[in-house]
């Protein structure tokens, strides 16, 4: 059977995050959404996204097809259902079409031909970008146990201070000695090859992927999760960090997500907390203003390639987009549009050639060029946001 996730009708709630990938590429737990659905369905499986994705993530259509809304996070009981799928059915979960089997790969079909199959089991929808790390402690507990069922575990080595060790999984070529690991709250799970410095304390549930790294002496409250190649240091709770990006020195991130390649300077902190303990609310690209999130405690949310200087300040509930350049004194706006180079004295337009000479630079670091593929992504973005800047 040929698999294809599609974004869905969450899309545009995911933004910033999916301004530069389809739903499916969102990281939550230890896997992306696409990985979880792979793994459990033993098999690859490609995309439909908006048209100026499609050339970076293309889809493959076959003579029968189930499409799988990605919103929706895989278990057991859906998967089997997913798999049980005939010609003309449909999962749906209340209004939400979570599934169907048909010979047709446009999202917008009419589902009145088809035969409803209503799911009514607990699961996870990643709807809104604060979800990302709202459910991310569920998340990583699904993710332990899926991809690590049936595998032993690295040793431990014993110069660190581990409680619930049973709770804990270390693969091949991770590195940690002299750390604290509490996995009483729930699992630590440590990628191939990553390191864990000395002096770090860690409380589960956290997932450090591959090749990402925890600097000397920081703090981490879970649920968290450290995407591969990307490096964190100081104060870190209930966040998620996505692929190659750093927040490698002292200052506080809180209930919040970073995208791939952004970098806080020293000592930036963001406040997870309004003074007076009010319902937070974050851009809503929707509406083209602040939306509601019911939440007491919600940080920052900041897109690919976005970066900011030494003791930037983020207030509660600031939404970055794509390639913006943040640095100055005081708190900047709580909502920076994409490509904005400036802080709290105002912003500019940061051009597209100057945001590919930073990309380029920093990208090569990592051993990775900046494809014409992703060039004509940003400069698709830059068109889309530029209602969003002011000069």
């Amino acid at each position: 059977m040929n698999y294809i996730l599609f974004d869905g009708p969450s899309r545009n709630n995911l933004l910033p995050f999916t301004f530069t990938r389809p739903v499916s590429e969102i990281r939550v737990g230890i896997l992306t959404i696409r990985e979880k659905w792979e793994v459990f369905l033993g098999t690859t499986t490609t995309t439909v996204t908006q048209d100026y994705l499609s050339e970076k993530y293309p889809m493959v259509e076959m003579d029968d097809n189930v499409m799988i809304n990605a919103s929706f996070l895989p278990n057991l009981e859906l998967v089997e259902m997913v798999k049980d799928l005939k010609e003309n059915q449909a999962i749906f979960r209340e209004e939400d079409v979570i599934a169907f089997y048909t010979k047709e790969t446009q999202e917008d079909i009419d589902f009145k031909s088809f035969e409803a199959i209503e799911f009514a089991d607990e699961i996870i929808k990643i709807e809104n970008t604060w979800d990302i790390f709202s459910k991310n402690g569920e998340a990583i507990q699904e993710d332990f146990n899926l991809i690590t069922a049936n595998r032993k575990s690295q040793p431990i080595p014993s110069s660190n201070n581990i409680i619930a060790a049973e709770n804990i999984f270390i693969e091949e070529g991770a590195k940690l000695e002299f750390t604290t690991l509490n996995a009483s709250k729930g699992p630590i799970y440590i990628g191939k090859d990553a390191e864990i410095m000395e002096g770090s304390i860690i409380r589960g549930p956290f997932a450090l992927c591959e090749h990402a790294t925890v600097k000397l002496g920081a703090k981490i409250y879970g649920p968290t999760t450290v995407g591969p190649y990307s490096k964190v240091g100081g104060e870190v709770n209930n966040s998620v960090i996505f692929a190659y990006s750093n927040k490698g020195h002292d200052g506080f991130l809180g209930n919040s997500v970073l995208g791939e390649w952004c970098n806080l300077g020293a000592d930036t902190n963001n406040s997870n907390l309004k003074n007076n303990y009010a319902e937070v609310r974050l851009w809503d690209y929707n509406t083209e203003g602040f939306a509601k999130t019911g939440l007491q405690f919600c940080g920052l949310m900041m897109g690919d390639h976005s970066k900011c200087g030494i003791n930037t300040m983020f207030n509660t509930g600031t939404v970055v987009g794509v390639s913006a350049n943040i640095f100055g004194s005081g708190f900047p706006r709580n909502f920076v549009p994409s490509f904005s180079w400036g802080g709290h004295a105002g912003f500019t337009t940061f051009l597209t050639n100057k945001a590919f000479e930073v990309a380029e630079v920093v990208m090569s670091r990592r051993g990775i060029g900046l494809t014409q593929q992703d060039k004509d992504i940003l400069e698709h973005i830059f068109d889309e946001t530029k209602k969003f800047r002011r000069d």
